[in-house]
C-alpha cells in the first residue's frame, strides 16, 4: 500500500527509470536474503524478505505502467486502456506460469538452487535495464510536492480507495485462506493446490488483457464510470452466491471451484 501510494510521487521526482531499477535491485537483494544457511530462515527473516520483494514487486509495476503513458499520445485514451490491459494480463498471465516454472526448479534443483538461478536471471535483467532504459523516462520537469500526493479529484481518491479494499481482500481470501482452505479442509495435495492457483491466475490474466473487446462500448467509446458500475455489481454478487451455496448444504467443493471459476 504504502509503495503503491508513493511510487507515483518518486517516479515523478527521480524518474521511472531510478524506480524500475530500484525494484529490480531489491528483488535481487530479496532473493539472495533467502540463501543464507537454513538455521537463518527464521519467521521474521523470511517475512522481512517477502515484504522487500512485494515493494520491489509495486515498483517495478508501478513503473512499467506509468512508462507506458509517457510513451502512447496525448488523448489516445482507448489506445492507453488496451496497452495498459495487455501488460496487466500478460503479467498475471506469468505469474500464473511461474506457479508452475517454481514447482519445476524446486524439484529439479531444490530450494537454494531454484533461489540461486531466479537471483541470477533477476541480475542480469537489472543490469540490462541500467544500459538500455532511457533515463530520462517518466522524469517530471517539475518536481511534485509531498503535499501534492493525493489528487484534487474526488473520484480519482474514491477509486483509489476502492483499489485499496479491493486488492486486500484479495489478498485475505486469495493469498492466504484459500490455499489454506483447499489443503486443510479439502485435503488437496499441495501440487493440486498450486496447479489450480495457477490455472486459475493464467485463466485471470487472459481475460484481463481482452477486457478493452469485452468493456468497449458498440461504438467504440473508451469505458467510463458507470461502465465498471455495469461489471462490479454483478460480479460483487459471485462472492456471495459462493458463501451461500457453501452454507446451504450444496457439494462444497463444487460450489467453490465453479464460483471461482465465474468469478475470475
Amino acid at each position: 500500500v504504502v509503495t503503491n501510494l508513493l511510487g507515483g510521487w518518486l517516479g515523478a521526482r527521480i524518474g521511472l527509470n531510478a524506480t524500475m531499477n530500484a525494484g529490480l535491485l531489491m528483488q535481487v537483494v530479496a532473493l539472495s536474503m533467502l540463501l543464507v544457511p537454513a538455521d537463518l530462515l527464521t519467521v521474521a527473516w523470511v517475512m522481512a524478505a517477502q515484504a522487500l520483494s512485494g515493494i520491489a514487486k509495486d515498483l517495478n509495476k508501478m513503473s512499467a505502467k506509468s512508462a507506458i503513458r509517457t510513451l502512447v499520445p496525448a488523448g489516445a485514451q482507448g489506445t492507453l486502456y488496451k496497452w495498459v490491459a495487455l501488460l496487466t494480463g500478460s503479467k498475471n498471465a506469468l505469474k500464473g506460469a511461474g506457479f508452475f516454472l517454481g514447482g519445476l526448479l524446486l524439484s529439479l534443483w531444490g530450494f537454494r538452487h531454484a533461489i540461486l538461478v531466479m537471483a541470477a536471471i533477476l541480475a542480469l535483467v537489472w543490469l540490462f535495464s541500467i544500459l538500455k532504459l532511457n533515463r530520462q523516462l517518466g522524469k517530471s520537469a517539475s518536481k511534485p510536492k509531498f503535499s501534492q500526493l493525493f489528487s484534487k479529484s474526488r473520484a480519482v481518491n474514491s477509486l483509489s480507495a476502492a483499489r485499496l479494499f479491493l486488492f486486500a481482500a484479495r489478498d485475505v481470501w486469495f493469498v492466504v485462506a484459500l490455499p489454506v482452505y483447499l489443503a486443510s479442509t479439502l485435503a488437496w495435495d499441495n501440487w493440486a493446490v498450486g496447479a489450480f492457483l495457477a490455472c486459475w491466475v493464467i485463466g485471470y490474466g487472459l481475460v484481463q488483457s481482452l477486457a478493452p473487446g469485452l468493456t468497449r462500448g458498440r461504438d467504440g467509446r473508451v469505458p467510463d464510470g458507470s461502465t465498471a458500475l455495469y461489471w462490479a455489481l454483478p460480479l460483487s454478487v459471485v462472492p456471495a452466491l459462493i458463501a451461500l451455496a457453501m452454507t446451504s448444504g450444496f457439494e462444497v467443493e463444487a460450489s467453490l471451484l465453479l464460483g471461482l471459476m465465474v468469478f475470475g
